[in-house]
């Protein structure tokens, strides 16, 4: 038996109130006594106007009040996406709108039979799946967001433990809802296109009462589409996000938000690799020569649109989330806000999956493929909740200490997350289906799904204290310094269907529980030093950590030695360092930015090969660059650009990808994005921009003859609109220009991928009232 070596210590109870009072009293004091920074302006909203025809790509700020800086102050990559450059791609997802920043994607279909059907999200080396966020809340589950009711995207690059807490090593993705304004207006969009899409969203602002700074709005949508690239895989959703603010015009502002959605969607298992580049017989290692079927190294692709599932295979989710923020300014120097947020999201579903081995390919007759068949033997079913109850409180202070101003930032956190799982028995047993000719086929085992009594619940509880200072020294220079620490409780309750193997000593299937508990505290650091050449620049280096410990993506622990979830562990640990320019050209108009860094990742889970014990003596590494330009290059000209450029390695540990390089798997080395618009002077608006990503290495599992990884490829889209009058105006979507063939994804063992979009197009009618 494998054994674990740990050095955990014990954990410390944070005196979280008392030590926030302390650090932020001074501040209040002087603030309130009226200090000489008062005539400081505090940080303006940033300016929305809904239903305006002013369009613009560049952001000043990000969303969250941790970051009081413009962006060209902020010390660390942090791309924003507009909803601006959101509508005109027509995107309607997370992952459609992620395109935007380079190298970030759903690059990971999933695992053996499993397919991950919502955001799967890797940057930097890293799935991020866990560290997505809504007005600065974690929103955990594996669904796919839809962005309609999405003002901007900010996507924080680096290490984000000292903003947000645990979570992914290299970032985190935070969506800023649209919120109710002091202005009336009223828009409506109607959408069809290739794959049977419908799609239609309204976004309604109404003043209730200018006096009191009473304002509604309210975002709908709804969607019942297919998919352009894929047979029979559906998605219908719809979804309602109402609110109401009441002071906007006052000290004391008050926001209530709900958001509910739902979807109904057949989900997509991918397409087998077959015939791809890099495939071979999955015999080919056999003994006996007669056996290899060297015939399958020739074999042709498979149509990218077949669908491998049944019809009864179904992905439905029902996302409901209420928000409370209120905001009191105390002075202009002095601010408070308080978010509180109650968040379910429940998905169930049934997905039909295959795994293209050697015994699931049946070839009767070598020479005739279509006579081929593929066994689907892995159905795979989830039942999964996930709740959230949170108060975050945020205090945000300015004052000076002789020369010098300051600009802190406390807060307190207090967050109850929970997932449970059900399992089921009694899936069925599906008939062959045609290689080459996918027809469902239906039933072998008719399906009787059934809980099996096994499946696990999680929780984490935590208490957070942070605190942010960003000092002024002069005009040029600036520290941003800040430290975090969140105290956290996760308990695990398991129940497993006992083996053979597993339990010898008790009959098979019977139930076996398992409590697992974790205590710890994590503590975790930034610090920066920016300097300004002029108004409208800054060069800066940034040094900031971040820690992910034992379960804390589904807050399900594990006694498996192998297992980063096991409570015995340490924290995985991140160290990322960043050295950067930023720049404002044309009157603010446009920026530039460029970076270079370094991530080091340690305490991963290895296997000494020769006591055969598991110690945390991995590590990994990534180098890169990014560069990025977002803004108006001229009048009636926008543009956004990114490129990335990432050198990724197993520094201690075993290679993690398939082909035996030393990269990171699912991490492109080299990334590009673009996307330009111009308005002709009677109106007409084209644009359209390329895509580059280049090859992702694939993770290992001892599958045979698969793609070791998923090839390079170009991808060109474009849109042309048109105003017919202040009322109406059209949009054209294309996408995929050359009607190129890649892989958007594919699953950790090779066997199935996710085909890209194919030449497709829609049309937007939008209407303003």
């Amino acid at each position: 038996m494998a054994h674990i070596k740990s050095r955990k210590l014990a954990p410390t109870r944070l005196q979280m109130s008392t030590v926030l009072a302390a650090l932020l009293l001074p501040v209040a004091a002087q603030a309130t006594e009226g200090n000489p920074a008062a005539d400081d302006a505090a940080r303006p909203l940033p300016e929305v106007v809904v239903g305006s025809n002013k369009v613009s790509f560049k952001a000043d700020y990000a969303t969250s009040p941790k970051y009081t800086e413009k962006l060209v102050d902020t010390p660390q990559t942090l791309t924003v996406i507009k909803k601006e450059l959101i509508e005109q791609q027509g995107a309607e997802t997370l992952t459609e709108a992620l395109r935007n920043t380079p190298g970030v994607g759903a690059f990971f279909l999933g695992e053996n039979g499993n397919t991950n059907t919502g955001d799967a999200i890797f940057m930097r080396g890293f799935d991020s799946s866990s560290s997505i966020y809504t007005d600065g809340v974690r929103d955990v589950g594996s669904i796919s967001r839809d962005v309609f009711n999405t003002e901007q995207i900010d996507v924080l690059k680096g290490p984000a433990g000292t903003d947000s807490g645990r979570g992914s090593p290299t970032g985190s993705i935070n969506l800023g809802s649209k919120q109710a304004r002091l202005q009336d207006a009223h828009s409506a969009s109607i959408k069809a296109g290739s794959g049977k899409q419908k799609r239609a969203t309204a976004d309604i602002s109404r003043v209730i009462d200018a006096d009191s700074g009473t304002a509604f709005r309210l975002n709908v949508m709804v969607q019942d589409s297919g998919n352009a690239a894929r047979d029979v895989v559906e998605n219908k959703r719809w979804g309602v996000a109402p609110t109401i603010a009441f002071g906007l015009n006052g000290k004391t502002r008050l926001h209530l938000s709900y958001l509910h959605i739902k979807q109904n969607n057949i989900p997509d298992g991918g397409v087998p690799t077959i015939g791809l580049p890099g495939y071979i017989s999955p015999d080919s290692r056999s003994t006996d020569p007669t056996r290899r079927r060297e015939f399958l190294n020739s074999a042709p692709m498979v149509n990218p649109a077949g669908f491998y599932g049944e019809h009864s295979d179904y992905d439905n989710v029902t996302a409901d989330m209420a928000t409370v923020r209120v905001e009191h300014d105390f002075s202009p120097t002095l601010r408070l806000q308080n978010t509180a947020r109650y968040g379910k999201t429940e998905q169930e579903y049934l997905l039909t999956a295959f795994m293209g081995s050697s015994a699931n390919l049946v070839t009767p007759n070598p020479a005739d493929p279509n006579t081929w068949l593929l066994k689907r033997t892995n159905r795979t079913v989830k039942d999964q909740r996930n709740q959230i109850l949170t108060n975050q409180t945020v205090l945000t202070g300015e004052f000076t200490t002789g020369e010098l101003k300051h600009t802190m930032v406390g807060g307190l956190e207090f967050i109850n997350e929970k997932q449970a799982n059900v399992s089921y028995a009694g899936l069925g047993a599906l008939n062959d289906i045609s290689l080459y000719h996918p027809v469902s086929t239906g039933y072998a085992t008719a399906a009787n799904p059934v809980r099996s009594g096994a499946g696990s619940d999680g929780s984490t509880t935590t208490q957070a204290l942070y605190l942010f200072d960003t000092v002024k020294i002069g005009e040029q220079w600036m520290v941003h310094a800040g430290v975090r620490a969140d105290h956290f409780n996760t308990d695990t309750f398991n129940t497993a269907l006992s083996t053979s193997t597993s339990h010898p000593q008790l009959p098979v299937g019977t139930l076996v529980p398992t409590t697992l508990k974790l205590s710890d505290t994590l503590v975790n650091g930034k610090l920066s030093l920016l300097y300004k050449p002029t108004k409208d620049s800054s060069i800066y280096a940034t040094v900031a950590s971040s820690q992910q410990p034992p379960g804390s993506a589904t807050f399900g622990l594990s006694a498996s030695a192998n297992s980063a979830a096991n409570p015995n562990y340490d924290p995985q640990e991140t160290t990322t360092k960043e050295i950067g320019t930023k720049w404002d050209f044309l009157q603010q108009k446009l920026s530039f930015t460029a970076a270079i860094y370094e991530t080091t990742v340690r305490n991963e889970i290895e296997q000494d090969p020769t006591d055969l014990n598991y110690y945390q003596t991995g590590k990994k590494n990534v180098k890169g660059i990014e560069i990025g330009m977002t803004g108006e290059l001229a009048k009636n000209w926008l543009v956004t650009a990114g490129y990335t450029h990432m050198k990724t390695e197993v520094e201690s540990g075993r290679v993690v990808t398939a082909s035996g390089i030393n990269n990171l798997s699912y991490t492109p080395k080299d990334a590009f994005t673009s996307w330009t618009s111009y308005t002709l002077p009677f109106g007409l608006k084209v644009g359209g921009g390329v895509r580059y990503q280049g090859k992702l290495l694939r993770g290992t599992d001892g599958a045979v003859g698969t793609p070791a990884s998923a090839e390079s490829y170009w991808v060109a889209d474009a849109m042309a609109s048109y105003e017919i009058n202040k009322n109406i105006d059209l949009r054209l979507n294309v996408y995929n220009l050359a009607d190129k063939e890649y892989v958007a994804a594919i699953n950790k063992s090779g066997y199935r991928y996710t085909p890209g979009q194919p030449r497709s197009a829609s049309v937007t009618a939008t209407f303003k009232f």
